[in-house]
């Protein structure tokens, strides 16, 4: 069941976060001293929390048996935009289904919400990512390089 993340949730989440983006840094060779902004290293409770108390956050999370195993979270940005963070499945339950799940449910929350447009940052040389947000309706448009990141970034939005 997806359901809005509350308070409690949030250690909870940020262990999930920490797990799941954990995998994708061993693959792609991200650690804490050459990316330390990368997710799975910089994310904390407390800015969870924070965000949690933002008015331009929807957190919502995939519950299995009492456990958080998959989440994401849509910033307001300006212009009926949104940009979609952390969309992350534990990494027991991945290909099952789940993320699939959670983008749908974002996209619902997003159009639900007078949204026009999702965005989203992934690592770039994460082909298979890329794919699979292509797959779900999503369209790559452009790259950055940033100083204290050992990866190309790359943006894709889906119109809703």
């Amino acid at each position: 069941m997806i359901k809005n993340i509350e308070k409690k949730d949030v250690p909870q989440c940020t262990d999930l976060i920490r797990k799941s983006f954990i995998t994708v840094a061993e693959e792609f060779n991200i650690t804490p001293e050459n990316a330390p902004k990368f997710t799975a290293f910089s994310i904390t409770e407390s800015k969870l929390n924070n965000q949690l108390k933002s008015k331009n956050r929807i957190m919502r999370g995939y519950f299995h048996e009492n456990k958080i195993i998959g989440y994401y979270a849509l910033e307001r940005l300006q212009n009926g935009v949104c940009e979609l963070n952390n969309l992350c499945v534990h990494p027991d339950f991945r290909q099952k289904g789940i993320g699939e799940e959670l983008i749908f449910d974002a996209s619902s929350v997003a159009e639900n919400s007078k949204f026009l447009k999702i965005q989203i940052g992934i690592v770039e040389e994460n082909q298979i990512l890329r794919k699979w947000y292509e797959a779900h309706g999503f369209v790559h448009t452009g790259t950055k390089k940033f100083d204290f990141f050992p990866f190309n970034c790359g943006y894709m939005e889906k119109v809703l």
